[in-house]
């Protein structure tokens, strides 16, 4: 088996773990390979080692690619992968980890349950994003696994964003920002807005704006295969496009398209765990005291 093994952010914790998983890989006899910019964080010992950038698409013939750290850097994986459908196996080294899957205190036990085959694959729907007027950032990776996120820029004021849905006029959003969520960031940022959760294999999107001026805009769940239109207005000249954990600028009236993307990604989840698990234990569901028997 040969493995890609990424980490966004090189805290001491998080270095702790890529050599826990390092030598718990060297010690079974798997191939691997690391992201470039751990090099420097593994002294002599790093040398050794076969690197990948993460700026050019992983080849397809490694397996899984291990994702260390929090969502945050799962979420950045994505980028790495692409449209290869290389399985990502998240690696909690982080606070929350709703979408990682093995975490911190046993990662032993994780991955013997990994490499013993006694995991599934779930398949996540991603968002495609274009603009009227060519973007570079989204030519280059325009693609959200989270959410796609419209927000005002170095201003007060309310931003005035028209909403089409195939071709249909929804309506005129008076409001901080838009939020447009797939079931997998149904959990994010959209769950701190007042939106609902969705279940991971749920076609469909979630259209959630944020601090509305009328409190009758409510979130709104649409199918997947909705094509969202989108135009912005403010007192300003420009606002805020954030695909995940990237943000960019874009100029007032430069209409954007949102669509789910032609690919999708994929990651593990181990034998024993579900959805519903994740949601009693990281939203702390069913934590009453008259479920204490």
């Amino acid at each position: 088996m040969r493995i890609a093994i990424y980490s966004a952010f090189f805290s001491p914790t998080s270095i702790t773990y890529i050599k826990t998983v390092i030598e718990y890989l060297s010690a079974n006899g798997h191939h691997f390979l690391l992201v470039d910019r751990m090099k420097k964080h593994l002294g002599q010992e790093g040398e050794k080692y076969t690197y990948f950038t993460d700026n050019v698409t992983l080849e397809e013939n490694v397996d899984f690619l291990f994702s260390v750290g929090g969502d945050g850097t799962l979420l950045r994986s994505i980028a790495v992968i692409r449209d290869t459908k290389i399985p990502i196996l998240g690696i909690n080294a982080g606070r929350l980890g709703f979408l990682t899957s093995v975490k911190r205190d046993t990662l032993k036990e994780g991955f013997d349950l990994f490499f013993q085959g006694k995991y599934t694959l779930v398949e996540r729907s991603l968002l495609e994003v274009t603009s009227k007027d060519p973007s570079e950032a989204l030519q280059e990776f325009g693609y959200a696994l989270n959410e796609v996120t419209i927000n005002r820029k170095n201003t007060t004021s309310m931003l005035r964003i028209d909403t089409k849905l195939d071709d249909h006029f929804l309506t005129s959003y008076w409001a901080d920002g838009l939020i447009i969520a797939t079931p997998t960031g149904s959990t994010g940022y959209s769950l701190s807005s007042g939106g609902p959760i969705v279940t991971p294999s749920s076609n469909c999107f979630v259209v959630n704006p944020i601090a509305p001026h009328n409190i009758n805009m409510r979130p709104l769940i649409v199918p997947d295969h909705t094509t969202f239109e989108i135009s912005v207005e403010g007192r300003g000249n420009t606002h805020l496009l954030s695909l995940d954990s990237r943000i960019l600028t874009l100029e007032n009236g430069n209409d954007i398209s949102i669509r789910k993307a032609k690919f999708s990604a994929l990651t593990v989840q181990l034998d024993g765990t579900s959805f519903f698990d994740t949601l009693r234990e990281k939203l702390f569901w069913g934590h009453d005291s008259r479920n204490i028997q």
